[in-house]
């Protein structure tokens, strides 16, 4: 895969390091913030000329009933494609049906049934050859796995082992990333894994897992690029009983987290790293306006 092209995020100069955009796309209540009413059904195309990147998150949701994964539809990959300029970049999470040791239960006393296609090198090539028609606008691509008790895996290293095994497979013109929600999993030997594999980490802010910042400071030489950043925030009930799943304004304000992730990004750029951040509504209750107190601090903490 070629290069990125330098496509600078609206506020951020000329400066190609990093991309800032959302959490998908498709909200009515952004009206006003990026959408416009004339053209509101035309989402995606009117959202690339605010911003230079998005999370796919719609074609994780892949393992339901049936053994049968469900991939991305060729005529979607391609409305996508068409929809943005050259440049822009999508973060696209990789089927769960590929990161899931187990199916879900909706009793949790029901037993686990195993993921036939846990790991599966013939099912990500699959994928991948799904949403080739995006081409060079396809970025980091996020394995995201659920937190894995010793049930569902032995612990750390057999996930290093399996992974290794995968990693070997996998098709080496993409950049991919590992979201692990294991915090104990965040030491130096994951770390050293990830360095060793050319896997990026994808740091999660949100649900039970360590401030992105703290875990930050402590492994931010072992790093490798590219380095993905997922606000997501706390409760998910709570912000969306707050904005009335209407995300046009700040609920939870995170004022002061705000301000640590900027020390991050700086030092981030500071050691040339190439950087996403990924706003997600339920962080502070409007995906866009986080967006804009970003690109404020950042231009607060220049240099």
């Amino acid at each position: 895969m070629p290069p990125l092209p330098d496509y600078p995020d609206p506020g951020m100069g000329a400066d190609p390091s990093i991309r800032i955009g959302t959490c998908s796309w498709k909200y009515d209540s952004w009206e006003g913030l990026v959408y416009t009413r004339p053209e509101k059904r035309d989402y995606l195309a009117q959202y690339s000329r605010h911003y230079s990147t998005v999370e796919v998150d719609q074609w994780f949701w892949s393992l339901f009933e049936s053994d049968m994964p469900v991939l991305p539809r060729d005529d979607v990959v391609r409305e996508y494609a068409a929809a943005v300029p050259p440049g822009f970049v999508f973060t696209i999470k990789v089927p769960n049906s590929i990161t899931l040791t187990h199916h879900y239960r909706r009793n949790k006393d029901a037993p686990l049934v195993p993921n036939p296609h846990f790991l599966s090198i013939g099912l990500m090539e699959r994928f991948i050859r799904a949403i080739e028609p995006l081409a060079g606008h396809i970025g980091p691509l996020m394995f995201q796995f659920e937190y894995l008790n010793r049930q569902k895996m032995a612990g750390l290293h057999r996930f290093l082992e399996l992974f290794s095994t995968f990693r070997r497979g996998l098709p080496g013109d993409y950049r991919y990333c590992i979201e692990t929600r294991n915090p104990n999993w965040l030491r130096g030997e994951y770390f050293d894994f990830l360095a060793g594999h050319g896997l990026g980490h994808v740091f999660l802010q949100g649900y039970y897992m360590p401030p992105v910042t703290s875990v930050y400071w402590q492994v931010r030489e072992k790093l490798v690029d590219p380095v993905v950043i997922r606000l997501h925030g706390g409760g998910r009930e709570e912000v969306e009983h707050l904005t009335g799943n209407a995300w046009n304004r700040i609920v939870a304000p995170k004022d002061g987290e705000l301000v640590e992730l900027v020390k991050m990004v700086r030092d981030l750029q500071r050691h040339r790293h190439d950087i996403f951040i990924n706003v997600n509504n339920h962080y502070e209750g409007s995906a866009p306006l986080t967006i804009k107190k970003i690109y404020a601090a950042l231009e607060r903490q220049k240099g």
